[in-house]
């Protein structure tokens, strides 16, 4: 066991109150955009979805320690704003001290674990808002996959609606992140063409009665300017999992130039990077910014 893990866990069981206390005296970021007017915020909720896997390694992001040290190395470098996750991992960065001068975004919805038959139908089991509020974090993010074949996408739409309202009640952003998704082969297929993300902005920027602070997380697709075209909402690009590093960071490059686009949020792609180690990546997508 690492150093690292040691400590967090020694803590968790001798001073569960250090979490609340760490929380209550992390120094906020000014600006969810940082000093430059661009966010960078690395994602770390695959995990609690059971999506552990990077690459050819199925149990990639299972070492908890290897994740956290790489989450930090991420955090310390120039221009990264931000971060987003579960209650598990953001406590252990409160834990370790690395969240000051970040923004950060509870991810709020892990109940549609991968793989499995209920994956469309994906339950609020992370952050709720009242929590996010008094952790006295930035906002919440929530997974919002529309299956025309699914009947669960009825209360998908519903509880993502609640959760883009209980935010802005407290005026904190709503990040949702919209795919339109089917099933196929036993298995959720999101659909990645132009006019399917069109249709998932359009469905997902009507959800809830105040869009005031509500923001998009969405893929970079072919044709993003007559995408993004589709909606007037602040739009963060994600990042998944990157087989072609070069093509990748071109087509975020080329999207970043669009009126909505804020930034990017990004995470397997930059913590487990597929040449080179993982602040020689995070520099490269912050240099796009």
């Amino acid at each position: 066991m690492s150093e690292t893990v040691s400590r967090i866990v020694t803590t968790r069981i001798q001073d569960p109150g250090a979490i609340a206390e760490a929380a209550a005296r992390r120094v906020k970021a000014k600006s969810v955009l940082g000093d430059n007017g661009r966010a960078m915020v690395i994602a770390a909720d695959h995990p609690a979805r059971g999506a552990n896997a990077v690459g050819g390694d199925p149990s990639a992001m299972a070492d908890r320690g290897e994740l956290l040290d790489r989450l930090c190395v991420a955090l310390e470098r120039p221009g990264v704003t931000g971060v987003l996750g579960t209650a598990d991992i953001l406590e252990d960065l409160l834990l370790l001290g690395v969240l000051d001068g970040k923004s950060v975004f509870g991810s709020m919805n892990r109940g549609g674990l991968a793989g499995s038959s209920f994956e469309i139908d994906d339950r609020f089991t992370g952050y709720d808002a009242e929590a996010i509020a008094a952790m006295g974090f930035d906002g919440g993010k929530m997974l919002t996959r529309i299956a025309l074949d699914d009947p669960a996408t009825a209360s998908v739409l519903e509880n993502s609606a609640r959760a883009v309202d209980e935010l802005n009640d407290r005026e904190l952003i709503a990040m949702v992140e919209p795919f339109l998704s089917h099933w196929a082969d036993g298995r959720v297929r999101n659909d990645l063409t132009p006019d399917a993300v069109i249709k998932s902005i359009t469905i997902a920027s009507g959800l809830g009665r105040r869009t005031a602070r509500t923001w998009l997380k969405l893929p970079v697709v072919d044709d993003m300017e007559r995408v993004l075209a589709s909606s007037t909402l602040p739009v963060l690009l994600l990042g998944g999992e990157v087989k072609d590093a070069d093509a990748a960071f071109t087509a975020w490059q080329r999207a970043l130039a669009l009126p909505t686009v804020q930034g990017l949020v990004v995470g397997r792609s930059l913590l487990y990077p597929a040449n080179g180690g993982v602040a020689g990546a995070v520099d490269r997508a912050v240099s796009l910014l």
